[in-house]
């Protein structure tokens, strides 16, 4: 299962925003807010140039959803065959991984939580395990934790104390142990901290 194993915090960093959810990535940003290095401090010489400012959405997008460079280029392609706007697009098939639903469930605290419980085969949709975390899911489907899942004390702690609402799209029940996915993602649903529109202009050149 191929993921990014790298340093965390130094990624949070260098892209300005707490990417992977932590609390350790909260605490630096607000102690060291700037860019890692000996010149973290300084302003680059290319700061404000147009490609980094797309480069940076791209990586923003790839890290959050914890995708490595050629499964987020053949996830772009595949937007960009798909009718509407192509930025749009790319974060709604983005949202529809299970290891992210799992995380809009409430069951995870961060995405790379909710991509182990998945590789983990803690997941089910509709009543059959899944444990591939890049598994789409589609309008209709029946999302649950397994009954080993349920028993779990992390996942118990995660249901009762994340204050994270369930997004528009997905519908719970079973005492939050179980979502339904009422119809795919739309823009308005999606809060992560991207501009889509950039990503389009740093692919199409």
């Amino acid at each position: 299962m191929a993921r990014y194993t790298g340093p965390k915090v130094r990624v949070s960093r260098r892209l300005g925003t707490n990417i992977f959810e932590n609390e350790k990535g909260r605490k630096a940003l607000e102690r060291r807010p700037f860019p890692p290095g000996q010149h973290g401090r300084t302003r680059r010489r290319n700061a404000g140039s147009e490609y980094l400012a797309q480069l940076q959405e791209k990586q923003k997008a790839k890290y959050i959803y914890g995708v490595l460079e050629r499964q987020f280029r053949r996830t772009y392609e595949e937007a960009n065959r798909l009718q509407g706007p192509t930025g749009e697009n790319l974060l709604r098939l983005l949202e529809q991984r299970l290891d992210n639903v799992a995380f809009r469930a409430g069951w995870a605290s961060t995405r790379p939580q909710a991509r182990q419980f998945v590789s983990h085969g803690l997941i089910q949709v509709n009543g059959k395990r899944v444990n591939i975390p890049s598994y789409r899911v589609r309008k209709g489907d029946v999302v649950s934790l397994s009954p080993k899942a349920q028993a779990m004390i992390v996942v118990q702690h995660n249901l009762d104390t994340l204050d994270r609402r369930v997004v528009g799209w997905l519908e719970t029940g079973d005492g939050g142990k179980q979502v339904t996915v009422r119809e795919l993602p739309q823009r308005e649903h999606i809060d992560v901290p991207v501009r889509e529109s950039l990503i389009v202009e740093l692919y199409s050149k």
